[in-house]
This record gives C-alpha cells, structure tokens and sequence, in this order.
C-alpha cells in the first residue's frame, strides 16, 4: 500500500448550472453532471449544451473538472442520435464520460478518441479481474459497485495500481446490485437502466408477517471512513445526488472538504462534529456505513422506518382548495423545499414554501408546534407525512448568467528556428497563418521550451476563441526574449481574429460522426440457417428437464454434471471468492465442457486462456445495441442473450443489426433486484397495488434476489436463438406477463 496518498479528489453531484457553482464554491475539485438525455438521471433538471459550455469552461478556468454522465443502456435505433451526442459532447471538452453501455465505450474509443472513458458503477464492476478487464475498451477509470466492503475495495487496489478507482462515499444508496435492477422496469417499463427509475425500492410492502419498506436502504455518509480510503490510494470520492439542490450540494461538499483538509484526512472530534452539523441541513435519511461492512449490510435496511429522504417537520392533517394544514414539529422558512409522502411510500409533491399562514396571518418563518396553511396548487396526499428536503439558499441565477460562454478552440502548429517563426491554424476551412523573419541567439541558461512557447500561446486575447491543441517543431537551445514572444503571440491572435470567424472552425467530431455513419451502413448482420438455431434451456441439478431432446441444457458452473452443455457463470463474485470460481471453471472444462455463459463483463478474462470454447454473454450484462455486439465479437465472444428489459421493436432492431447469433430470454424468473443487504423478509409479498413478488436468499452466493410471482413468457423472434429459464419456473405457468415485450421501453 503506497504511504503519505495525495488528497483524493472530490467529486460533487450537479443536476444543474447552479449546483455547479455551490459545489465549487464549497471546495468539490470536480462534478458530475448529464444533458438531457442518455444519462441516469432523467428525472433530474440536467443540463443544455449552452450551459454545459459555460461551466466546463468556468470550471477550467477555476483549475477544475467537469465529468458527463452518458450512462444508459441504448437501444439500436438510438444510436445514430448517440452519435450525434458524443460528436457534441467531443465539442464540449468535458474531461471525462461516465459510460455504462459497452457499445457507448466502443462508440467513443473508435469514433471520438479525444473523450476520456470512465467506467460507471452500473456497469458493475466489483473484483480485480473486473477492473482489470476496463482497460480493455479503453477506461482510465472504474467507478466501483456500491456494495464492497473495505477489504475488498483494498485488495482491488493492490492488485490494479495502475488504473483510477472512484467510490460513492456520502448520499442515497441503491438496494440493489448496481446495473442489476429491473424492478422499476418491471413495474411499466421505467427503466432504472435508461434514467427513469420509480424507486419501487422505496414503497410499502405486504407480508403474512406484517408491513415494511424492506427494499429501502439507509443513506451512506462515511466521514470517519475518508482517512482510510485515502491510505489505500482511492484517486477519487463521489458525493451522490444529482437530484437534490445546491443547499444539500453545497453542505455536503463543505462537510467532506473540511475531512479531506484535515492532516491525513484524519480529523479532529471538533471538526467531525462540525462536518456532521452542515452534513444534518442536508435532510436526508438515517446515517449508515453502507456495504464497507459485513456488519453494515446486516443492519442497512429498518424496514419500519419510511423509505423517504428528509427531515420529518409533521403530517397534512387537512385539506382545502389552496393549499393545507399541518401541525409542524421543526422550524421552517420560506424558501425551503418539502415533499408530502403519501403512506404508501410512493414519490409524492415537492414545493418550495412560497406563502404560509399561521393564525390567519401571512409569516416567513414557522416554528414548532404552529398550526401552518401552506398554499399549493396540486393534488395533495390525504393524511401525506411531511419532510423538509432542502433549506432556503442563495440565488446563484444572476452569478451564472454573467458566466462567459464557452470559447471556440484554435489548433496551431508552431515552427520556430534561429531565423524563423511560422504559425499555422490547423482546424479551419479558412487559410490562416503568420509568418515572420527572426533573429535569435543560443541559450546560456534557460533555452525556451515547447511547454513554455504553448503557454505563452494559450493567453489568447479573444473573446471568441481560445488555444486547442498546440504543435511546436522547435529548435533546441534558443533563447527567444520574453518581450519577442509577446509580441509574437500578438500577431498571431491579430491574423486569427482578422481571418476567422466561429463557423470557419472545424467542428470537433464531425471527422468521427462522419466515419461512424459509413461504418454503420456496412454492418453485415449474422443470420442463422434455419435448420442450426439453436434452444438452450437452464436448469436445476435434478430439476425440470428441457422440453426437447436437443436443446442444450445449462447448469451453474458449481453443478456441471453429465447433462451439463453449458455451464452458467454467476452474475456477482467477490474478491475473497474470485479463487473459487476459476478454479469451478477450469474443472468444468476438464470434465469436456466447452460452452460457458458469462453474467458478468469480469468473467471473459478469465475465459480467454481457453482456447476451443464457446463464450455467450448474458443479462444481466445489458447488450442492447449492435456497437456493443461488435466490441463482444472483438473479445472473441461467440454469441449474446439480448437485453430482457427490450421491447419487440427493440429486440428485432438489434437482430437485424447483430454481428453474432442472438438469443431472446423467452421464458423464465428474472431477479428484479439483487443485493448484500440482509432483507427483513422472505417469502412472497405484495405492493399496494397487488402486484406479487418472492423474496429468496441463496445461501451459496449469500446474494438475496427478489422475483416476480408472474412468469415471463414472451413469443418467439424470427432469427434468434431460444432461451429458457426453468431455474424457477415450470414450462407451464398459472400466470404470466410479457414484461416490456409489449411497451415502447422508456
């Protein structure tokens, strides 16, 4: 372990401009943040181009990042739009792309290699082979699954010290699995995988042995814990909440800066507690540790304790046609934001107080115990329980309107000799240079460098353009006066200024949008002989049986037998496990099995010593789109399970554009949501709207998953394999559902 780490960066949730600036302002050196689509946040207020310009350029200025989330699955019909974003977004200069979908990274590392890839933690890496595997479609960072403990997170570290890691240390935490949820999906096609999650996770839920919020994790907050992250190398700590306000932003991130400034990020009992004051105006949930612990995971979820964020302040206890009353427990002020709950947990109205009443009178502030009218214009939740989300906060509105916009980049390439200097600008349509007979002498001292001369360059005197990338033939040694390099940077900026204009610039991207549009046009799609299509069935050891003598039937890697075809590769394995499961593949393979079906990007690393196998990756790796067909087809995969959270329209799309055999998951139990958190239940429950669920908890992967009552059953797709999961379904079924096959996925 490297002693005396540098201060880890943090990294400060943005879901618009103006929470950009309270996070820099309270100290984040980076933020997060989407445009309007294919990012996981949806929901959020998110970003324009325009005002995503400004703040990655405020930001530069400033000495700070800006990193854009494009993590989403995308479909096939998406992407020549996807394209057309990246090429934008390759305009923009963010330092860096959170990407989930592996045709996103193929896209970007092929067609926009000026973008840096960071790996999200949906795409769910949680073990060494799986942040090893990043490097392999061109990540300079893995954000690490939510739910690793310490121990594995440092061992991951020794083993991988030459990549970033970035890990979730304060806000709101998913239940399940990161990339693993279909819950929300499962419940109408909202899909938590493409930014339009309903936070089933968070409601009630029915039992035979009573009512709770089972699924609804406490909030992360890890203060005590920053010390030790630093000590094993964590290049990066992330503040969750792209949905919250700068109140909430600019708290949090004051709280973890005064940790991350303390000496070693140790800090004092007088700082802890000052931290946690700032860190108690954020309004969230009860605190935990998360999943850094065994004992937290046991202890993460208080199933009687309502799965909503913020501070409670008391309940509707009635109900007019402008507004209503509640008797408030806190003190409140205008400009402060609530959310009604209703009771059975699900997402209910969110208002900013702009007019309250106590006694008949109108006030600014309301105190314990007053009987308050607030007025609000929309439906509100009998009985609905009330949280303070956020407090009143500075405008920072007129701050960011007078943000400059962000300045257009000029290419040069530089010469520069003992008699000449030449400037060329290299990425306009327009002819423009400067040329100028010199005189310079050899160095005694300080010759003049290449870094020196593009520095000297880059204070462009413009209120249009600004320095891009700068290329100097320089000859060494010379000694060029400072007052003779000012004067040659004037002239150039002068001739740039003269000549060019915003729209003679080539715009970044277009050379790659150009080249992607060709490359899709020639994609030879696979197609089976009709006679060679193949039916793979999973099972159980000594379970039901696949319905035909010739399908292949599949097991767990852990239960190869002499029916086993194919051995099924486990979707989650922790550090401490990763032994185990190498050695379960290689005696599956010296018993003569030659297919393995891969859940989990960080198993084809530890396939590709073998060389006469057959590799299927499967959910719940999503492959939904052909960009990421073609970077399997790279990794010397041989066939896909196309994403079950596809509709018809999207599965046929990505079969007519597949360059590998494609199989449809046609019948089976697909977990909803897969965690390490002890769930305080088991058996089947109910949702208030009756819809029927199992909870089950596997003591071989000691994962707990949550399956639909309702058998998926979907009708066969012309020109795709089979595949079928009698696992926990039966080839006959009392009741089935279709799941998103029949609606347009959102």
């Amino acid at each position: 372990m490297k002693k005396n780490n540098p201060v880890p960066e943090l990294l400060a949730p943005a879901g618009n401009a103006l929470c950009a600036i309270a996070a820099f302002d309270a100290g984040a050196d980076a933020i997060y943040c989407g445009l309007g689509k294919f990012n996981a946040r949806e929901r959020s207020e998110n970003f324009t181009p325009e005002t995503m310009g400004k703040i990655i350029a405020y930001a530069h200025s400033i000495k700070r990042k800006v990193y854009v989330t494009f993590n989403t699955i995308l479909k096939e019909n998406e992407l020549p739009e996807v394209a057309e974003h990246l090429a934008l977004l390759a305009s923009l200069e963010p330092d860096a792309l959170i990407v989930q979908d592996l045709g996103a990274a193929r896209m970007i590392r092929e067609y926009f290699p000026e973008l840096t890839i960071h790996a999200s933690t949906q795409m769910g890496f949680h073990n060494s082979a799986g942040v090893a595997f990043a490097r392999s479609f061109g990540a300079e960072r893995v954000i690490l699954e939510r739910q690793m403990t310490m121990e594995e997170l440092q061992i991951v570290r020794e083993k991988n010290p030459d990549i970033e890691l970035e890990v979730f240390i304060h806000g709101a935490l998913c239940c399940s699995l990161s990339g693993q949820c279909l819950f929300s999906s499962y419940l109408g096609g909202y899909s938590g995988n493409r930014g339009f999650c309903k936070q089933p996770c968070r409601r009630r839920y029915y039992s035979n042995h009573g009512n709770g919020f089972f699924f609804s994790p406490q909030d992360l907050e890890t203060l005590e814990l920053v010390g030790k992250l630093r000590e094993i190398g964590v290049e990066s700590l992330k503040i969750e909440g792209r949905l919250r306000q700068p109140d909430y932003v600019y708290n949090t991130v004051k709280a973890y800066r005064m940790v991350l400034n303390a000496p070693e990020s140790k800090p004092s009992p007088e700082i802890l507690g000052e931290a946690r004051v700032l860190l108690s105006k954020s309004c969230g949930r009860k605190w935990s540790k998360g999943f850094f612990s065994e004992d937290s995971m046991k202890n993460l979820i208080i199933h009687d304790n309502i799965g909503s964020a913020g501070m409670l302040i008391g309940s509707v206890s009635q109900i007019a046609e402008n507004g209503f009353s509640a008797v408030i427990r806190k003190k409140i002020h205008l400009g402060d934001r609530i959310r009604i709950q209703p009771q059975s947990g699900d997402d209910g109205p969110a208002l900013t107080l702009t007019k309250m009443f106590v006694n008949g009178e109108s006030v600014r502030k309301a105190m314990p115990n007053d009987e308050v009218f607030i007025c609000f214009d929309r439906e509100v939740p009998p009985r609905g329980v009330l949280y303070k989300i956020g407090e009143s906060f500075p405008d920072y509105s007129a701050r960011f309107e007078k943000l400059p916009l962000q300045k257009k980049r000029v290419d040069l390439a530089i010469e520069l000799d003992a008699s000449h200097f030449s400037c060329r600008v290299t990425n306009s349509a327009v002819n423009c240079s400067y040329e100028e007979a010199v005189e310079l002498s050899k160095a005694q001292k300080q010759p003049l460098t290449a870094e020196k001369l593009t520095a000297e360059f880059a204070a462009a005197d413009s209120a249009d353009f600004a320095l891009g990338k700068c290329t100097v033939k320089l000859e060494e040694g010379l000694f060029v006066p400072g007052s003779v390099l000012k004067e040659l940077r004037r002239a150039v900026w002068a001739e740039i200024k003269g000549s060019l204009s915003i729209e003679s610039l080539f715009k970044p991207g277009a050379e790659g949008l150009g080249k992607f549009a060709l490359d899709y046009h020639r994609i030879q799609p696979y197609a089976f002989a009709d006679e060679n299509i193949p039916e793979t069935v999973a099972v159980k050891p000594n379970g039901v049986l696949p319905g035909k003598p010739k399908a292949r039937t599949a097991t767990s890697v852990f239960d190869v037998n002499k029916t086993t075809y194919q051995a099924i590769l486990p979707e989650f394995t922790p550090e401490g496990r990763l032994d185990g499961l190498k050695k379960a593949i290689k005696t599956a393979y010296q018993n003569g099995i030659r297919s393995f079906r891969v859940q989990s990007l960080f198993e084809l690393p530890l396939l590709q010593d073998f060389k006469d196998i057959e590799i299927i990756v499967s959910d719940p790796v999503p492959i939904a789109n052909s960009m990421a067909v073609m970077e399997l087809q790279k990794l010397g995969v041989s066939g896909f399970l196309a994403h079950a959270e596809l509709d018809k329209t999207a599965l046929e799309n990505l079969r007519d554009h597949a360059v590998l055999p494609m199989e449809v998951y046609r019948l089976g139990r697909l977990p909803l949501l897969v965690t390490r958190a002890a769930i305080p239940v088991e058996g089947n429950i109910k949702d208030a709207r009756t819809n029927e669920f199992s909870v089950r908890y596997d003591k071989r992967s000691q994962l707990t998953r949550i399956y639909p009552v309702k058998v998926i059953s979907i009708p066969r797709i012309a020109g795709t394999a089979d595949f079928y999961d009698i696992t926990n379904a039966n080839w006959k079924n009392p009741e089935e559902t279709t799941f998103n096959y029949d609606l347009a996925l959102n």
